[in-house]
């Protein structure tokens, strides 16, 4: 007989906490959400009726949720990134299974805190590194693992941001200023370096990096531009690819980018007078050129795991939108991925073999995100949640602090333009 359903907390109902829930609409026999958390009305009432949740199990924020007795199996904690020890502290020694959201924390110090905590109760905890999960990387881990290219020697890898996205999340919005939530390759790029360390599947010895913000910043404000769009002349806004009018009224054409963006901006009133009223009031309406932004908006890291393995990271804002790109060199062959076909090359028989990944339309991981990989981390999560079977967990707490040092030296080697040696165990 299967098991029943888990039963779910959502702690922090945005994109993500929504995005994590939405495995109860797919496979309500596996999982059902029973309670939110969220000190934000709207979302908050959004997510309870979305999922039939009770009034007395609807909470705002994790501390009214944490004072009632255990009476779920798991909670997805989805809060902002600078507040995920304090939930952690309080859910885990109630024994929660735990889904967090990546990053761990901004600090290293709480990383491990976070890791200790849960170790310490014995909490089943998975970090939401989804890009380990993906179809896409089930197969090319298959193969680099069965030898198809011989042993790994280097690999270049790109995280394409794209302009639009950076512009969004990283100049106007909650990822853009580090003192507020995290630095760039932390909040964004942590999935890339824990999926090269998954890959590469040895630990890291040494890490250096180059990065900058080169584009968003006042120095390239075009003369006469406004400090908000909707006030800016029209003879510059209309040449601006970064304009938040062209992005959030018009989506540059695109629909799924008006639906998208347009929730986020106005927390549910997503019509063109409550879009422009964003705009007009909020910080999504900001001149991409005076909004108080610090992160990078281009970084290349280069890192040397045992073997020696050599990897080379780049991640920019100036792509288009784009899937992930890498190309992984071997011994015996040489393997490229668009994150959709992995194009083998073997240098014995000069023959390409081509591996599609790609997703079936009408299949259930259609809608999910990131290719994919959040549909298939809540079925690894779930399953380990109903059997005690965590094989399937690839971002346990252990892997998960690993990969965040390695990308806190990295960030340490940019700023301070030396070779950071890592701690045995990266």
């Amino acid at each position: 007989m299967s098991p029943p359903p888990i039963t779910l907390a959502i702690i922090g109902a945005g994109k993500r906490g929504e995005a994590y829930a939405d495995y109860a609409k797919k496979h309500p026999e596996q999982m059902r959400v029973v309670a939110v958390a969220e000190p934000r009305q709207v979302l908050r009432e959004r997510l309870a009726k979305e999922y039939d949740i009770a009034p007395e199990h609807c909470y705002d924020g994790y501390e009214a949720f944490a004072q009632q007795p255990k009476f779920c199996d798991a909670v997805a904690i989805c809060t902002q990134d600078r507040m995920h020890l304090a939930p952690v502290e309080a859910l885990a020694p109630k024994g929660y299974a735990i889904l967090l959201e990546k990053p761990l924390s901004p600090d290293l110090e709480e990383c491990t805190q976070i890791v200790a905590c849960v170790k310490q109760h014995g909490n089943l905890f998975a970090c939401c590194h989804v890009l380990l999960y993906t179809e896409l990387t089930s197969k090319l881990r298959d193969l680099v693992r069965g030898g198809a290219i011989g042993d790994i020697v280097s690999i270049q890898h790109l995280e394409p941001v794209a302009w639009w996205h950076q512009a969004h999340s990283f100049v106007r919005g909650n990822w853009s200023n580090s003192a507020e939530s995290s630095f760039m390759l932390l909040s964004k790029s942590c999935h890339d370096m824990d999926w090269l360390r998954h890959i590469v599947n040895r630990p890291c010895r040494q890490v250096a990096s180059f990065g900058s913000l080169r584009h968003f910043k006042a120095s390239e404000q075009p003369p006469g531009a406004a400090a908000r769009c909707l006030d800016c002349p029209p003879a510059i806004e209309r040449q601006c690819p970064y304009s938040a009018t062209r992005l959030y009224l018009d989506g540059f054409g695109r629909d799924w980018i008006i639906d998208y963006l347009n929730d986020v901006i106005t927390s549910g009133d997503s019509t063109r007078e409550g879009v422009r009223h964003a705009l007009a009031n909020g910080p999504y309406g900001r001149c991409a050129y005076a909004c108080d932004n610090d992160v990078v908006d281009n970084q290349t890291v280069m890192l040397e795991y045992d073997g020696p393995v050599t990897a080379n990271f780049t991640m920019t804002a100036f792509t288009p939108t784009m899937h992930r790109a890498s190309r992984i060199f071997g011994t015996r062959g040489y393997l490229e991925t668009d994150f959709i076909q992995i194009k083998v090359f073997d240098f014995l028989t000069e023959k390409e073999t081509v591996h599609d990944t790609a997703i079936d339309p009408a299949s259930a991981t259609a809608a999910s995100g990131h290719g994919g990989g959040d549909y298939h981390m809540m079925r690894a999560f779930v399953h380990a949640v109903a059997t005690g079977d965590v094989s399937g967990i690839y971002s346990g707490p252990d892997e998960t602090l690993a990969s965040h040092r390695i990308v806190f030296a990295a960030e340490q080697a940019r700023r301070e333009g030396r070779i950071i040696q890592l701690p045995q165990g990266c």
